[in-house]
């Protein structure tokens, strides 16, 4: 027997999802390859539900990267998703890569709250951001 999975707001998730997202877990995120596979790696994950956003920094030349940048117009659906024992929450949406100085720090200050460590400067720091259409799991 199929049991379905609770669907949540992004923008107002219940009190219970959000402290599970701001937990510290290792995520996954899954992006396209160009030939329509599934590319899925460990990456750290802020959600920000105020602005509909998830965010995961990243190196510009890593292939998650470049799987967004070669999507058709330069965005890609993607999912982010973490795990801990029963609970489990996945957050979906269109993602972009932004390299301005001011979006990569506010995804770095981000990360910086939710992990507990600045990670050391990177000249080639990007940021995956995820504009959020769908929310499922149980946390």
């Amino acid at each position: 027997m199929s049991v379905s999975k609770p669907a949540h707001d992004v923008l107002n998730p219940t009190p219970d999802y959000l402290a599970f997202w701001r937990e510290r877990h290792v995520c996954t995120l899954t992006t396209p390859r160009p030939d329509g596979t599934p590319h899925v790696v460990p990456v750290g994950v802020t959600y920000d539900p105020e602005a509909g956003l998830a965010r995961v920094i990243s190196n510009k030349h890593s292939k998650k990267v470049r799987n967004v940048l070669e999507a058709p117009g330069g965005a890609a659906r993607v999912a982010v998703c973490q795990m801990e024992g029963r609970r489990w929450a996945t957050l979906e949406g269109r993602a972009v890569v932004r390299s301005d100085e001011a979006s990569v720090a506010e995804a770095v200050a981000r990360y910086a709250e939710r992990y507990g460590r600045t990670p050391s400067p990177n000249p080639d720091r990007v940021v995956l951001e995820i504009t959020l259409d769908r929310a499922m799991g149980r946390a």
